[in-house]
């Protein structure tokens, strides 16, 4: 991958016709006041890295996190349970104009009264409805990117965010920092990876058993997991294509994670089932809906496989699966193919899913490589992933925008 600057995973990236420098002011010693604004009405990516932002703040006492929503549900009472404090700006509907002009009187309002350093606005659709309100407000307006433009034409809410241009861009992956410029051609943009823990995980063999056996895995057989929002491009249909090739094996089940949040996610999962159905292999299908405790989940599987057919921008759910020390198949696809390595895992082309039949079968049949892979994935997922690295980094380009 070429870019204009060489740099690795804590360098930042900076067209060359940017004029914006970071501040190297090593003496400030400012408590730096970010606010974080996002809807709220889903929870993916987004939400976890900003649960992770507040869980983690003690890490790096150079920032105060605040955190602004629009819609209260399980991301606002994460965060709230966390201890930070989270404002509340009222549900926005775009085809509402009126309820997008109160919430953006409640933000400058909020912006003006705790006189932050810095607005980070989470997705397009924040950017778009808020650009304008922290704009009026006269602090640094900043722009993370989670899912960059796909194509060089902008879909509306591309269009309407782009109106309100950033300071500078934060950006979860090469992948992103690479098309940026499809969104903001002139904004310096700065790699942070997502800060993301060891997820807590239950230590006995008896608990991990027992897991097991709630779940009808094959004693003896080797469990496939895939967590994540229902969306075509997460690949389940890819992964069910690949294992109907190792129907008339016994040694294996799949536990597929997660709740549709969406009616197009609801309809694509019942897709997803119509097709275990179709090629004799729902039986090994299990659907465990949404689990609140992910770490027993990940402490009873022996696999993690999600074959994204789309780009997946970053993969927190690999960095986590990489830290239970999980073996990762994915697809050479954007972020998973910065975040896999032949020491923790194995990436196959999202068109074939007879190689991807064949590496989760090698997994199957070979212990030793599947433990090797194994003991590989906590360290690649502190290396790219530490949260006190992570939020050091974070406090670094922030720094530039603390006042004296």
């Amino acid at each position: 991958m070429q870019h204009d600057i060489l740099f690795n995973a804590a360098a930042c990236i900076v067209p060359r016709s940017a004029a914006v420098e970071l501040v190297a002011d090593s003496d400030k010693k400012k408590l730096m006041r970010i606010l974080y604004v996002n809807a709220g009405n889903l929870y993916g990516g987004v939400e976890v890295l900003l649960t992770a932002l507040a869980r983690h703040r003690g890490v790096c006492p150079a920032m105060e996190p605040h955190f602004a929503t629009c819609f209260q549900g399980r991301s606002s009472e994460e965060l709230a349970a966390s201890g930070v404090p989270v404002h509340v700006l009222g549900e926005v509907r775009v085809r509402r104009p009126l309820s997008v002009l109160a919430a953006r009187r409640r933000l400058e309002s909020l912006i003006r009264r705790e006189r932050y350093d810095a607005v980070v606005c989470h997705s397009a659709w924040a950017q778009a409805i808020f650009g304008p309100a922290v704009r009026a407000a006269g602090v640094p307006l900043l722009f993370w990117l989670h899912d960059p433009p796909e194509k060089r034409t902008l879909h509306g809410l591309e269009h309407w965010a782009r109106r309100s241009p950033p300071d500078l861009t934060l950006c979860n992956s090469h992948y992103t920092a690479d098309r940026v410029s499809r969104l903001y051609p002139a904004s310096a943009s700065y790699l942070v990876y997502c800060p993301v823990a060891p997820p807590e995980m239950p230590r006995s063999a008896s608990d991990r058993e027992a897991t097991r056996a709630e779940f009808a895995a094959p004693v003896g057989g080797t469990v496939f997991l895939q967590i994540g929002r229902w969306e075509r491009h997460k690949g389940h249909l890819l992964h069910l294509e690949a294992l109907r090739r190792l129907a008339g094996r016994r040694d294996w089940c799949c536990w597929q994670v997660g709740a549709p949040q969406r009616p197009q996610e609801a309809k694509y999962l019942a897709e997803v089932k119509a097709l275990a159905v179709r090629v004799g292999i729902a039986d090994r299908i299990h659907f465990l809906g949404w689990q609140d405790d992910l770490g027993r989940i990940l402490a009873a599987a022996d696999v993690y496989c999600q074959p994204n057919i789309g780009t997946e921008p970053f993969g927190i759910s690999l960095i986590e699966a990489l830290y239970a020390g999980l073996p990762v198949v994915s697809t050479a696809l954007g972020g998973p193919s910065e975040i896999v390595t032949e020491a923790c895992g194995i990436l196959v082309s999202p068109a074939d899913p007879a190689a991807l039949a064949d590496a989760l079968a090698a997994l199957v049949d070979d212990p030793e490589r599947r433990a090797r892979l194994s003991a590989g994935g906590p360290l690649r997922a502190r290396e790219l992933c530490d949260p006190t690295n992570a939020l050091g980094r974070l406090a670094e380009v922030l720094g530039q925008f603390s006042v004296a």
